[in-house]
């Protein structure tokens, strides 16, 4: 019989919740959404969350949802070997896992969402410091028994979804696309000078923004080389990094003390949201070279606060910004130098990229996103007969 979301109560999902935390990510982004919309799409059933204790408050206030903090991490040894240690899961139907990998120990069906699977084809890009060895073979046991077992998988772009097929080429039956969008929040803000100068940057200064973790595939060098060749002369423009973790930070500043930029290099830690709002409005451009991504959130925040975009046009880029961003060459610092040189020296082009990139971001919505893992849910419960009548 078909799964309806409406109805009497009789199907109760578990979501793993504890990607949420004080470390913001492209993951915990996809998570909170699902938090936002599932208990209102779905009335009538009963949902899990799984949180992580450095949420001090629940996730929820919803009728139809029951929080419980789980003290092992999302991606510790417990969660890999048996959740059920750590979480009570009994009268569960369906778990997500939405972080790459599948739980171990799970009895009901689950669904995992796959973002990427860099860990099993570029590791180094990962991490390649010795304990990247370690993060490799946990990383890439979860999503291999992921993609394996898991009842469906989910993605969040269609370059991801072409990447794992390449891989398990049997998988194409148990894939989705579940696209992900950007917060209501991310708009076009005016400009706060008083905001600016708290984070280092001087009113009238105009500046390039990067935006992204510090893991060698965000490729942070190569957009320091492609500023330093695309603005080495211009002294009135700045690189300003926003970046949350990585331990390559005094080699970047060295790398720009080689290159003569270090005085206009400015390296910010995670910043809070209305400061990144504030960050992606005034930029002259976001500059997102990435070698790879699953899908690439700040390309998303960026465009629905019409911040021109110059990105790669490699994996899931192109398809993200779908026409209002200039590609380039992620392994070319000078393709990238040309493009970033188009966009601060064209004003009618930039204005052009911001007008495409509003309407773009229109069209990444996450209630839409929540929307299409519920029919995934509902689809995998009917196929196994959950909470029949």
């Amino acid at each position: 019989m078909p799964v309806s979301a409406a109805g009497p109560p009789r199907f109760h999902v578990a979501l793993d919740c504890r990607y949420l935390g004080p470390r913001p990510s492209g993951i915990g982004a996809c998570v909170a959404a699902l938090v936002r919309h599932l208990p209102a799409l779905a009335p009538g059933w009963h949902f899990t969350f799984l949180r992580n204790p450095l949420c001090k408050e629940p996730l929820s206030e919803a009728d139809n949802v029951r929080d419980i903090a789980v003290r092992s991490p999302a991606n510790g040894p417990v969660t890999l070997l048996h959740l059920p240690l750590a979480a009570n899961l009994r009268g569960i139907d369906l778990f997500h896992a939405p972080a790459n990998i599948l739980p171990g120990g799970l009895a009901m069906p689950a669904i995992t969402t796959v973002h990427d699977v860099m860990w099993l084809t570029h590791p180094r890009w990962c991490n390649p410091r010795p304990w990247g060895l370690v993060e490799r073979r946990f990383y890439g046991h979860g999503i291999r028994r992921a993609l394996a077992r898991s009842a469906m998988i989910a993605t969040v772009s269609e370059a991801s979804r072409a990447e794992i097929l390449r891989i398990v080429p049997a998988a194409a039956d148990r894939m989705v696309v579940t696209r992900s969008g950007v917060s209501e929040d991310f708009r076009p803000a005016a400009r706060n000078a008083a905001a600016l100068a708290r984070l280092g940057i001087r009113d009238g200064r105009r500046y390039v923004l990067v935006v992204g973790q510090g893991a060698p595939y965000k490729n942070h060098e190569g957009a320091l080389r492609a500023f330093a060749l695309a603005f080495a002369g211009e002294a009135d423009i700045d690189l300003v990094l926003v970046r949350r973790r990585g331990d390559t930070g005094p080699a970047l500043q060295k790398l720009a003390g080689t290159l003569g930029i270090a005085g206009r290099v400015h390296f910010l830690p995670a910043v809070e949201r209305a400061e990144l709002v504030q960050l992606y409005s005034q930029a002259t451009a976001l500059l997102h070279p990435s070698f790879l991504e699953g899908f690439g959130n700040p390309l998303a925040e960026a465009m629905a606060c019409g911040c021109p975009v110059v990105t790669s046009n490699v994996s899931a880029m192109p398809e993200v910004t779908a026409g209002a961003a200039l590609l380039a060459d992620p392994q070319d610092p000078g393709a990238i130098a040309a493009a970033l040189k188009r966009v601060a020296d064209d004003p009618v082009l930039a204005a052009e990229l911001r007008d495409k990139g509003l309407k773009r971001a229109a069209e990444l919505d996450w209630r839409a996103f929540a929307e299409a893992n519920l029919a995934l849910y509902a689809r995998v419960l009917a196929d196994a007969g959950a909470g029949a009548a």
